[in-house]
């Protein structure tokens, strides 16, 4: 264990210098003179080949375990090539003889089949059914009886995709697998991860994966590489090229015949039954192996996966030993190099080292080597603003309650119920100029606009700000995060965005420019005042009393908009204050809500319009955000 750690801080460190080349070769080079390499066409229980790259630790004096990922993304390079597991944290499991499998899935690159987006997990099976957990169990149930020198004790691991893929093979059943860590998992594609969040199409992201990057290109026959898609950018500003579009219905245009699945969203618009079977909580049942879910604070991707797969195993497999971590992280970050910080917001030291020494390769040392037991806790979770770990029987925790902060008149919060008649907040919103998620013109979705700097908001008339008087103690919070909204709106629908964000004292001047990797060249920002997003969400609002039913609303009446956000872990410090935002667009994460009850995925160009949206705040209508206080008070 000292070992490894000494080896991670080593590579860490060699990143920030021109030897680290050098010193990659020699770990490939290492590689190929003590593993060879398998390529098998494993074949499922329906006949269908999977085809399979198995690397083999050449030493004999052992029996050695397995660690497979199974993906959609190709276990490429195919041929006599090896897999850069060296140039990340990866190679140390291959110094601890681990024999290693990367495999395409059903359907993909180099795999028989046909593909089909996160496929439905059938519960009661019937023979010759095949889904994800099925060809799981056969590729395992190969791999323990026909790979010479293994132990007979499996592990899976993947992320994004991929791990969706691992929570599906923990439903498997297979008695030798003994370990899973599903990181980042893709579970709910209508709630929470990529896609939606709340109903509301997050269709920047959708686009760039499915059609701009190729991924929804079907292979009707195995291939082993692509060629590049037309680019169909006509702006390499993201937020003038969606609004060029116009309404949703004309980025078809761009997908031809064949992406079915992005046009399969559009005929599903609600919680229906062919979305409720894409939910990968459905499967954790009865889980066998043991789980460490892994996931970011700050992922931009799949953050609601990874704390609501934990939750699903714990609440429906109550028997299961499942472990959750959750650092501060961007998508994937905890496999890097280099955890220390995420654009301007510095988390006190290499979080992403940690995890990899002290984590997830002790995790699978125990579970598949017999190793030392870490000792990890049922939830490790990393609080920003203190820059800590905290240890947790179980998340959520019970050591939170929940503390109303109530929207008050000038623009205040306070944990006091505001008095007095009718009083509210109003703003137009207008879809021909909706609010921008980040204040810089981007090309890509930005992964930093998750902790960015709030204040390009706060100076636009359609968002509304409130906040509370400095804090005289640190405030902890961690938990589930819970807007009660009483609205008024002048048309039928309308999207609300709640942003929880992190006041800075005026006094801070610029950070530290050391914060930044090489790569990144130095860079200072004004962080006096700085507003740190800690976390923000939208809702559609017609999804208020049903996501399978919509319902328009009545102009000028009065109604309740309640939702729960994806979890947050942080610590206002002392002096700070705590700031609400609400609006009602987040451009171009979100696709723009016409703010019309109709179906946005058909709807026309004229059928957008602007809408008065009022927030009330008063004795009978207070509207308030939920905190989960772990320590400290609000005001």
């Amino acid at each position: 264990m000292k070992c490894i750690k000494l080896h991670l801080l080593f590579l860490f460190l060699l990143t920030l210098n021109t030897g680290f080349s050098q010193n990659i070769n020699q770990d490939s080079a290492w590689f190929r003179d003590n593993y060879y390499k398998i390529e098998k066409a494993i074949p499922m229980r329906d006949g269908v080949k999977l085809f399979t790259s198995i690397y083999v630790p050449k030493d004999s004096t052992e029996n050695h375990p397995i660690l497979m990922e199974r993906t959609p993304y190709s276990c490429a390079p195919y041929g006599s090539q090896y897999r850069d597991f060296w140039a990340g944290y990866k190679k140390y499991f291959l110094m601890e003889g681990y024999i290693m499998v990367i495999q395409d899935v059903r359907g993909r690159w180099m795999s028989e089949g046909k593909f089909v987006d996160i496929r439905p997990f059938i519960k009661d099976k019937k023979p010759g059914d095949v889904d994800e957990s099925t060809d799981a169990y056969d590729a395992i149930d190969w791999l323990v009886k026909n790979i010479p020198g293994n132990n007979g004790k499996v592990g899976v691991f993947g992320t994004s995709y991929p791990g969706f893929y691992a929570g599906m093979a923990a439903a498997s059943g297979h008695p030798a697998l003994k370990a899973v860590s599903p990181q980042a998992p893709v579970t709910d594609w209508f709630r929470g991860d990529d896609f939606h969040h709340n109903g509301a199409f997050f269709y920047m992201d959708a686009f760039d994966f499915y059609v701009a990057g190729g991924f929804g290109r079907p292979h009707p026959v195995p291939v082993d590489h692509e060629n590049p898609m037309p680019d169909p950018y006509e702006s390499k500003d993201n937020y003038q090229f969606y609004l060029q579009q116009g309404a949703d219905k004309n980025l078809l245009k761009f997908t031809g015949d064949s992406i079915s699945f992005f046009k399969e969203i559009y005929e599903h618009p609600n919680e229906d039954a062919w979305w409720k079977a894409r939910n990968a909580r459905i499967a954790q049942f009865h889980i066998k192996p043991a789980i460490l879910v892994v996931g970011g604070l700050f992922d931009a991707e799949d953050c609601f996966g990874a704390w609501n797969l934990y939750k699903a195993i714990r609440s429906q497999s109550p028997e299961t030993n499942a472990r959750l971590v959750m650092g501060p992280w961007y998508h994937e970050e905890w496999s890097s190099p280099d955890g220390t910080h995420l654009g301007n917001i510095y988390f006190g030291s290499n979080t992403s080292v940690t995890y990899q020494n002290e984590i997830i390769i002790p995790f699978f040392n125990f579970y598949l080597k017999g190793k030392n037991d870490p000792n990890l806790a049922g939830a490790t979770i990393f609080f920003t603003g203190e820059n800590k770990w905290r240890r947790f029987d179980s998340w959520p925790t019970d050591k939170a309650r929940q503390v109303k902060i109530y929207l008050q008149e000038q623009n205040e919060l306070s944990s006091s119920v505001p008095g007095g008649r009718t009083a509210f907040d109003e703003y137009v919103s207008d879809p021909a100029h909706p609010v921008p998620y980040t204040e810089d013109v981007h090309f890509n979705r930005t992964r930093e606009y998750m902790t960015d700097d709030q204040r390009f908001a706060s100076r636009r008339p359609d968002v509304l700000t409130y906040q509370s008087p400095e804090l005289k103690e640190d405030l902890t919070i961690g938990g589930p995060l819970i807007a009660e909204l009483h609205v008024g709106i002048s048309t039928t629908d309308a999207d609300f965005v709640v942003k929880l964000i992190d006041v800075f004292p005026d006094s801070l001047s610029f950070n530290r420019i050391d914060i930044y990797a090489v790569d990144e060249g130095n860079k200072t920002y004004p962080m006096g005042g700085y507003q740190m997003l800690v976390r923000g969400e939208i809702f559609r609002g017609k999804f208020r009393n049903s996501f399978e039913i919509p319902q328009p609303f009545q102009p000028g009446r009065p109604e309740i908009i309640r939702f729960t956000t994806t979890d947050v872990a942080h610590t206002f410090k002392k002096g700070h204050r705590v700031m609400i935002q609400i609006q009602s667009s987040w451009f171009p994460l979100s696709d723009r809500n016409p703010q019309k009850f109709t179906d946005i995925y058909t709807c026309e160009n004229a059928d957008f319009q602007k809408s008065t949206i009022r927030i009330y705040h008063d004795a009978e209508h207070a509207s308030c955000i939920i905190l989960p206080v772990i320590s400290g008070k609000p005001d």
